[in-house]
């Protein structure tokens, strides 16, 4: 399987245009969405960190990532314009997002505010 495909395992489930419907606004459990590009230096920092929260919140919280290069629809309705983008998604409804680089023991915080009751 390619790397960042699935959302369990420690992998960050990559999400298009065409799944995004399905994996994060359907989804039963809340979604952290990273908007990401491969050339984007913070956002391959972030990734570790990322894979890390997703073992140990697995099957409480999805981890997601969208390529802003490849997904311009999702990037358009979400207002994205500048990346790392992290949005906050649960019940299909944006509950926060936040901009650029964000330390790692930041992104357990803001689990906890957008996701109380999840994490």
């Amino acid at each position: 399987m390619e790397h960042g495909q699935r959302a369990d395992g420690g992998e960050l489930l990559h999400v298009t245009d065409e799944t995004f419907e399905a994996e994060v606004i359907r989804s039963a459990i809340p979604v952290l969405v990273d908007f990401y590009a491969d050339w984007c230096a913070p956002c391959r920092v972030a990734e570790p960190v990322l894979v890390q929260l997703s073992e140990n919140l697995a099957g409480r919280v999805k981890f997601a990532k969208v390529n802003v290069d490849e997904s311009s629809s999702v990037v358009r309705s979400y207002g994205i314009d500048s990346i790392p983008t992290y949005l906050f998604v649960d019940g299909g409804r944006e509950k926060g997002r936040e901009l650029g680089t964000v330390a790692p023991t930041e992104f357990r915080t803001q689990l906890k505010r957008y996701f109380p009751s999840f994490v």
